[in-house]
This record gives C-alpha cells, sequence and structure tokens, in this order.
C-alpha cells in the first residue's frame, strides 16, 4: 500500500543571473516524497542535486538566484497542502526547521563558531517548541544521546572546532532532529568522513527515519551509499532529471548513459583494474554541445581495463627488484596533551607510534585508516613539514633528520605534497599561472620567466587544462580542477616522489575517477613514486601496490593491496572493509528486505 505523501515537486524551474542573463541551475524536475521513503538524488557538482533542495527550503539568495517556475507542494499536518514556493519568509520561517529540516554538506560551515554546540541546538528547540531552557538542555542531551555522541555532557559545552568532523556532524543531525521533522533533507551529509563513521551516521539516520516514520531527500554523488540507503533514485545532470526509479531497477538496468558512468567510475573492490571507467567512455558531444551516447555497457567497459593476476604478478616482481626510495625507521611523532600551571607536559598525543616502513622506486603505497590514525601526520613528518619526535627517515639514503634547514629546502623539490583541501592550498589573490611559477622561480629552475611561462603551459596542458586558465584565480575553477591545478604544481618541480594527501576525498565519483587516472598516467610517464593518503579503502585498493592499515598511530597491517582486502588479518581491517557501502545488487536486495522488516515491526 502506498505510503502518505509528504512533499510533491512539479516542473521546478530555478534560475541565477550571470553575465546579464538568466542561467537555469535546476531545470523542470519533477518528483515525490512519501513517508517513511528515501529517495537518493545523485549527480556531480553543477548537476542542481543541492540547488534543488535549497530552493525547497526557500534558501536560495536572491539576487542571483530565484525560483522561477513550478511548484513544491508540502503535505503538513496542520495547515493541509501548502506550496512553499508562494509562501512569505515569516510563514517559511514556522515549517523551516519545524516540519522540514536540512542537514548541510559542511557541518564547520553551518555551525557558529562562536557558540557550544549544545547552544546551538538549544535555539532550534526553544525557538520552535517554546520550551524553557531547562527543558530545552534536557532535549538536547537526550539528543546528544541518540546520534551515540560520545559523552553528550562534555560535547554540550564545548565549541564546533573541539570536536572532529563525524562528531560535528553528529550535532547537526541533532539539530535537524531537534523538532520531529516530517521531511529530512541531507545534502552530502557522509562526504569526506571516514567509512566507519559514513556507516555509523546512515545506520543512525535510518534508525531515527523508523521511529518518525519520515520522508529522506538524502543528496549524493556516491551511488554505493545510495544503494543502502534509499528506496528510489533520480539522476540529475546539468540541471535535468535523466532518470529515476527504484533503487534495484537503477542499478540493474541503467537506461541512460550518464547514470552508467556513475556507475561504472567507482572503483571497483573485486577487481584490478588498469583505469577507471569515465564520462567519456559513455557520452560524448556534438559542435553544438548535444549529448550522444556510446553504446557501452558498465560490464564492458569494466571488463576492458582489468588487468590479471599474472601481469601484476609481473609488475610487481619487476618493482620490488629496484633501489629503495624512502627508509622510515621507528618513527614517532607525539604532540603535547595536558600541561601543568608551569608548561611541563603530563602526557602526549602518540600521532605516529614507532612506524617502520620502505618505499621502492616507482611504487604507489597506500595509507588508510580513519580520521586521527596518524596517516596525515606522517606523511607531513616525512616532509618534514612536522617534526618528529624520534626516529629515522632517509630519502634516497640522505638522513633527512640531520640535514639543516637550507639541505632540507633544496631536498624538497624532489619531494612534493598534494594536500586534501586544493581550495585552502591555492592563494586566492595569485592567478593559477603565478602559483605554478613561483615554485619554479624558488628553485631557479629554468632561465627566466617566459621559459617557465612556457613550462606552465605544457603542465596545464598535462592535467587536462588549457593555456587561456594562465590567468584565472583560484575562486573561478570547480574543486575538480583546483586539484588538478595543485598536481600541477606538484610538478613543476620535476618530483621524484609524490605525497597525496586525501587528494580526491571531496571529490565527485566522475571527478575522482579523472585525477586517479591522472595520477597514474603522470606515474608511468615520470616514473614517480607515490605513498597515497585517503580515508577511502576502495580508493587505496586501486591506486596501490602495497596497502598500509594504521590505527592509533601504529601499522595495524602492511601488504599487497588485494590480499589484504580479500583476506585481512586485523579486526580493525575486517570493520573497515565490512563498512564500504559496495553497491551490488545482493547487497540492495538485503538492504531493501532489511528496511521492509524493520519498518513491518515498527
Amino acid at each position: 500500500m502506498q505510503k502518505e505523501v509528504l512533499l510533491e515537486v512539479k516542473n521546478l524551474v530555478t534560475e541565477f543571473k550571470s553575465d546579464g542573463e538568466f542561467v537555469k541551475a535546476v531545470d523542470d524536475v519533477s518528483f515525490t516524497l512519501h513517508k517513511g521513503e528515501t529517495i537518493g538524488i545523485v549527480g556531480e557538482s553543477g548537476s542542481g542535486k543541492s540547488v534543488t533542495s535549497l530552493s525547497i527550503m526557500q534558501l536560495i539568495p536572491n539576487p542571483p538566484g530565484r525560483v522561477f517556475g513550478g511548484e513544491m507542494l508540502y503535505h503538513s499536518k496542520h495547515k493541509g497542502i501548502v506550496n512553499l514556493r508562494n509562501l512569505p519568509a515569516e510563514e517559511m520561517r514556522a515549517f523551516r526547521g519545524n516540519e522540514i529540516a536540512m542537514i548541510f554538506q559542511e557541518p564547520m560551515t553551518s555551525l557558529n563558531p562562536v557558540y557550544t554546540c549544545g547552544n546551538q541546538v538549544m535555539e532550534a528547540i526553544i525557538l520552535h517548541q517554546k520550551v524553557s531552557r531547562k527543558e530545552a538542555k534536557k532535549k538536547t542531551l537526550k539528543l546528544f544521546e541518540q546520534v551515540q555522541l560520545p559523552d553528550p555532557e562534555r560535547v554540550f559545552n564545548v565549541y564546533p572546532h573541539q570536536i572532529s568532523g563525524g562528531q560535528k556532524q553528529r550535532v547537526m543531525i541533532a539539530m535537524a532532529m531537534s523538532c520531529n521533522p516530517r521531511v529530512l533533507i541531507a545534502d552530502e551529509p557522509t562526504t569526506a568522513l571516514d567509512v566507519t563513521v559514513q556507516k555509523t551516521i546512515l545506520d543512525l539516520m535510518l534508525q531515527l527515519q523508523r521511529e518518525h516514520d519520515m520522508g529522506i531527500m538524502f543528496i549524493t554523488h556516491d551511488l554505493g551509499v545510495i544503494a543502502e540507503l534509499a528506496d528510489k533514485v533520480m539522476v540529475m545532470y546539468k540541471g535535468k532529471v535523466v532518470e529515476q526509479g527504484p533503487v534495484l531497477e537503477i542499478f540493474s538496468n541503467p537506461k541512460h548513459p550518464y547514470t552508467k558512468s556513475l556507475l561504472a567510475c567507482r572503483p571497483p573492490l573485486d577487481k584490478r583494474l588498469m583505469r577507471l571507467p569515465v564520462s567519456a567512455d559513455f557520452m560524448s558531444t556534438d559542435e553544438e554541445g548535444n549529448m550522444l551516447e556510446i553504446p557501452t555497457t558498465v560490464s564492458e567497459a569494466i571488463n576492458s581495463v582489468i588487468i590479471s593476476k599474472e601481469q601484476r604478478a609481473r609488475e610487481h616482481k619487476e618493482l620490488y627488484e629496484r633501489s629503495k626510495i624512502l627508509e622510515i625507521q621507528n618513527l614517532k611523532t607525539y604532540f603535547p596533551n595536558n600541561k601543568t600551571f608551569f608548561g611541563r607536559t603530563l602526557d602526549y598525543i602518540k600521532a605516529v607510534d614507532d612506524v617502520t616502513l620502505d618505499v621502492y622506486e616507482g611504487e604507489t603505497l597506500g595509507l588508510v585508516g580513519e580520521s586521527g590514525c596518524g596517516k596525515t601526520t606522517l606523511g607531513r613528518t616525512i616532509l618534514r613539514l612536522t617534526e618528529p619526535t624520534e626516529g629515522k627517515i632517509f630519502f634516497q639514503r640522505n638522513d633527512l633528520m640531520r640535514l639543516k634547514p637550507n639541505d632540507m629546502r633544496q631536498l624538497r623539490k624532489d619531494m612534493q605534497i598534494i594536500f586534501q583541501d586544493p581550495y585552502s592550498s591555492l592563494n586566492p589573490r595569485i592567478t593559477i599561472g603565478e602559483a605554478l611559477m613561483e615554485p619554479m622561480q624558488v628553485h631557479n629552475i629554468l632561465a627566466n620567466n617566459n621559459q617557465r611561462k612556457e613550462k606552465v603551459y605544457e603542465l596545464l596542458n598535462k592535467v587536462g587544462l588549457t593555456e587561456k586558465q594562465f590567468s584565472r584565480y583560484p575562486h573561478e575553477f570547480s574543486g575538480g580542477q583546483r586539484q588538478r591545478v595543485c598536481i600541477a604544481r606538484a610538478l613543476s618541480l620535476n618530483p621524484k616522489f609524490i605525497i597525496c594527501d586525501e587528494s580526491v576525498s571531496a571529490l565527485d565519483v566522475s571527478v575522482q575517477a579523472q585525477v586517479l587516472n591522472l595520477l597514474n598516467d603522470l606515474k608511468r610517464e615520470f616514473k614517480f613514486t607515490y605513498i597515497f593518503i585517503s580515508h577511502d579503502l576502495s580508493v587505496v585498493k586501486f591506486m596501490s601496490d602495497r596497502m598500509v592499515v594504521m590505527n592509533k598511530g601504529k601499522i595495524e597491517e602492511m601488504g599487497d593491496a588485494d590480499e589484504i582486502y580479500q583476506n585481512p588479518k586485523s579486526q580493525y581491517t575486517k570493520n573497515l572493509i565490512s563498512s564500504i557501502p559496495k553497491g551490488q545488487l545482493t547487497d540492495i536486495k538485503a538492504s531493501i528486505e532489511k528496511k521492509r522488516m524493520s519498518f513491518d515491526i515498527a
């Protein structure tokens, strides 16, 4: 039996003014959300999925944006059917947060840094439920327990910067759930979270849905997450809905080439690929910009690039006969935790705790683990961007611990790092051309700026950008393009060794596939050695020859990437692997059955 309708969106059009004319960000979008149902909205950045949710919440900034057409009919328990598009701001405020709540993508920018976490949730409760501060505090602490925050009393009194990303996201969920909304809009709530934290948050959302019978709009670029959570899927591309239907149907028989590309470009866990399929394998455009379909199935695209076990064994035999480029012995990086009034350290946070490993020339060594496991600190310590407490680091037989600052600076041109957030890695006040020339000027590479400019043009072409973009500023690029700029900057010094620190964690899966393929192509061309750091085990497995699993500063497990995935030794690694949303048809069927049973019981 079909459940009660909560929200009907009909022919929604949202536009933004750019260069004197209006551009459609959402173009004729229609869907229906029922009680107890989850609709997954997928697509890459710029597809219109977040703008759709902001339109429903009346949060489109005007100017430059406007909801230009369509209806958004909310079936209110108290006021009947209400068209949210026509509501005055004051009336909308009564619905927003109270009956329709939203979890935003980035909790750090959504939470106010000058108020404690508890006060921010209390504010929503007091505003909508008209209760005393004492009652609001009691409800807030209960919500913090519900979202499984450790030590709710402590989290109530701390500021957002004092808790982890996963904990901030739970505070946002608690705030969204504070008024028992009938509709919950979750905009990329698990992007850049560890797979274990992600699994906990997804389970939590399903539990809260079951308890309150609410409808969920779950927005993401990750079809693996959608597979385990959604009842229906809506695929968006350039503002339009290109395909929608039941989750099992979309995954088992995708019709649109864009849907096929999203399914194919996720790194598979059960196969070893030479390269990841990308959108261009399924679709192209003609001179007028019309989409042309390339008749390829998901399985054909994947099977055409599989590396056999024999080929991988041959490559590894050759690889591990080479010299070691990096040797790390008993490395420790400790940070003071508690100090006395007189400054004496009482105890330490052991971010890197007695790590020993080698990296071979031309190898990609993957570092994987949850946030706080020490993988980023290890990467920064290797480059001495963070000074180690103890241990030895040898790069091409140079003892980095004994090098003077000047000598270390000279050696750094051979050792580069690509940081997690490309936007904060680039100076917003200088063009990307200047950003790429700067390291060459510092290290006196090439004779003059004209030669360096030619080198920058070459690098831009190498990473899939154009010479025309030399004079543009970072804010004029998408996230994927900015990451390509950061890769080009790392290449500008002709390094031998590059650390990629979560360099694709916040990218769309389609853009992520392109960047991962680019990194592998560059490795083959320039004979690079990588340390590839990520919390995403599927990405690390695709990129890596060997894999290191870290936990609480120590190496939990180390060995061949495929072998660790197929036969994990430690319970920690097993938990990491079991938390990965795999998007297999058997998992989807099991998820549908589990959800059906849980709602029947409820």
